[in-house]
This record gives C-alpha cells, structure tokens and sequence, in this order.
C-alpha cells in the first residue's frame, strides 16, 4: 500500500458519502481509508486518495456557491481491458456520459459518479516493441 505521504489527494464535492462510497468500493476499486460519517470519507487506490466531501464537511463548505456543481475535471482510472470495464459498469446500470473516444494515445470513456462528478476510464494505446539489437 502507497505511504500516507506519498498519496495524490482529489476532493469531490458529494451529497450523500455513504453513496459515494459504496460507489468508488464496489465499482472502482478503491478501499475505504477514513469514514466521519456523514460528513467525510476518503477512499484510495494505489496513490490517489479520493477525499469525499458531504455537505457539513469543511471542504464542502468552504466552496463557492457557484462552484458547487460537478464540472469537467476528472480524476484518470488506467484500465487493462476499456471493453471489459464498460460491459461490467454497464452491468451494473451505471451512467456513462460519454461514447468511447479513441486518440494517438489510447481510449477513454466518462463515466459519472452519484453526484456528476466524472472518472475517466482510460486503456493506453498499445506500443510497438523496440526492435532488439543485432548480435553478432
């Protein structure tokens, strides 16, 4: 497991943490690290620390008014298998807010959490090998 220290925290602004738990643990596959309910929770996977905020935590109200919707940033999930995932998540009735979109660098697809917050599940373009050395 990743050191406290060495973790890369996102906060989400959520309605209902206990929701929002359920839906980073058995989904995502993030553990559950802190639970204050109802206020806060985070949940971690590998080196992300995912800082849940409910509405009576001070991160939640700390935030502007008019910044408290979900917007276009997103936190960036590496999968091995994108299909895979999409059919599983679908299985689950889960909301994607987007099709599959494919780049130079690979493909990707959002998916949308609770409260709109989005993760982007994203399998890399696979890479040619390097061709090896001669030898003589």
């Amino acid at each position: 497991m990743t050191a406290p220290d060495q973790y890369a925290s996102v906060r989400y602004i959520v309605n209902d943490v206990q929701a929002a738990i359920a839906f980073y643990t058995t989904h995502l596959g993030f553990t559950l690290n802190i639970h204050a309910a109802p206020a806060f929770a985070d949940v971690v996977r590998g080196p992300l620390r995912l800082l849940l905020s409910g509405p009576a935590s001070s991160g939640a109200r700390a935030t502007p008014e008019d910044a408290a919707t979900a917007g276009r940033n997103r936190i960036h999930l590496v999968v091995e298998d994108l299909d895979a995932e999409i059919a599983r998540l679908r299985g689950a009735s889960l909301p994607f807010r987007s099709d599959v979109v494919t780049g130079p660098g690979g493909r990707q697809i959002l998916l949308a959490d609770p409260d709109g917050n989005l993760v982007e599940l994203f399998q890399p373009a696979r890479r040619p090998e390097a061709p090896k050395p001669a030898t003589s």
